[in-house]
């Protein structure tokens, strides 16, 4: 038994669910993705599988297994790939995680040039707000905004996200037009709260204008952990809204969304990317970084001074 074609067979088959599936990416037969598990398990003298004749479950050891081995496979094709004329056009799968707006709005609609650019990497892109445990995940690389919390993570600032606060018409027709921000503490005006993750809740805002300075929390009656959904709760007129510039600008030059409070300021929200400390940066990994510092230079640069 070749124990790296034994554990690449498991590994597909515990994300495929399926031994006919695994065996068609593998372009291998069915019968030998069977014997090369039923080897391992053997070797290794536990279930890693429980199969049905409808479905394909991992079990407890099976689990823990899979992570490791995925790690173990990367670490292979990564020490491959860096001793090898492949170094210079990388390959292999890259699995990061990115907010749902910053995907829908630049890095996807950018992907072909990327993919165009290096054809073998396989992007596995997971888009949520959420907060992804980098490591317990193995996930290779994160991109989130606001200062990052996880102080065991290495970090590269790669842009800062230019906020300004926003409402639809529909909300300022039935609201008014508020003149100051304190308005939105102790009147009828409402924001649409974002719940951010680590804390679970919305987070104030600061403002500045000339000596002036607050902190914004508002009142809310509807408040959502998705970028998108987000968006979209302000475009529907259910509160004012705080916006990266990316987010609001097409919406702005349709007339869906009016600027507010034009003469404040507001705090940049720097934006990183986070990978696992102590690990070789991949090839595959270190040119998916240059290019969202490419991006990110496009469409949020870093603030200078």
């Amino acid at each position: 038994m070749d124990r790296f074609d034994a554990m690449q067979a498991f590994v597909r088959v515990v994300e495929t669910g399926s031994f006919t599936k695994a065996s068609e990416t593998l372009h291998m037969s069915r019968t030998t993705v069977t014997q090369l598990v039923q080897q391992l398990e053997a070797r290794l003298r536990v279930k890693l599988l429980n199969r049905t004749t409808r479905k394909v479950n991992v079990t407890a050891d099976g689990a823990a297994y899979y992570e490791r081995s995925v790690r173990v496979l990367a670490d292979l094709d990564d020490a491959e790939t860096s001793v090898s004329t492949a170094a210079a056009a990388p390959r292999g799968r890259l699995r990061v995680d990115v907010p749902s707006p910053l995907a829908r709005l630049i890095l996807v609609p950018a992907l072909p040039a990327f993919h165009e650019r290096y054809p073998d990497i396989q992007l596995d892109m997971g888009v949520s707000d959420r907060v992804v445990d980098v490591i317990g995940e193995n996930v290779d690389c994160v991109v989130r905004g606001g200062e990052l919390k996880d102080q065991s993570l290495q970090a590269r600032h790669v842009g800062d996200l230019q906020l300004a606060v926003y409402a639809a018409p529909s909300y300022l027709k039935r609201a008014g037009t508020p003149s100051h921000p304190d308005e939105l503490e102790s009147s009828h005006h409402r924001i649409v709260g974002f719940l951010w993750g680590r804390f679970g809740k919305p987070l104030p805002y600061a403002m500045t204008r000339d000596e002036e300075r607050l902190n914004v929390h508002g009142r809310y009656v509807v408040a959502l952990d998705d970028g998108n959904a987000y968006l979209a709760a302000g475009l529907a007129g259910m509160g004012i809204l705080w916006l990266p510039k990316y987010m609001s600008e097409a919406h702005v030059a349709r007339g869906e969304l009016a600027p507010l409070f034009q003469d404040w300021r507001l705090d940049t929200m720097p934006l990183y990317l986070a990978f696992p400390p102590n690990r070789h940066v991949s090839a595959k990994l270190r040119v998916f970084i240059d290019w969202i510092v490419e991006l990110m230079a496009r469409h949020a640069p870093i603030a200078r001074g």
